[in-house]
């Protein structure tokens, strides 16, 4: 048992996991973010361009709510696709915005891993008139 506990514990302390946890935690938090932006931002200004139309409410009624008076007998069975429509919204966000962040990262670590350019090796000095010179004039001294 104490092996097994062992190898528990060097497994949840792993940096992996942790990064994974924290991971879990911070896209939870995004996700809330992302469901009041299309709920709270989003579907209103959707609503207004349609004429007033609430996504949320909209709903194919399978059965009728039975009533007596104010009071409900029997609730509506309805299938609630505005709530779809909205939920769809928010996973698209939510896919572009780690799309956008998984983007980032890959060229942050291509940027990263790339050597950096090698200084390009100085071309050779020409040789100056003198050396010319020198050069032809022992040319001319060894043709005689």
């Amino acid at each position: 048992m104490k092996k097994f506990m062992a190898e528990f514990k060097a497994f949840a302390m792993r940096g992996n996991v942790l990064d994974m946890a924290v991971g879990v935690i911070i896209g939870g938090a995004f996700g809330k973010i992302t469901t009041s932006l299309v709920n709270d931002v989003l579907m209103p200004l959707l609503s207004m361009l349609t004429g007033g139309l609430d996504f949320t409410a909209w709903k194919w009624i399978l059965k009728a709510a039975v009533m007596e008076g104010e009071t409900v007998v029997t609730p509506e069975i309805a299938v609630n696709f505005g709530t779809l429509l909205a939920v769809v919204i928010d996973f698209i966000f939510i896919a572009f915005a780690v799309f956008l962040l998984v983007k980032t990262m890959n060229a942050l670590h291509r940027k990263k891993e790339e050597p950096e350019p090698e200084p390009e090796p100085e071309a050779p000095a020409a040789p100056t008139t003198e050396e010319l010179l020198t050069e032809i004039r022992d040319l001319l001294k060894t043709q005689k």
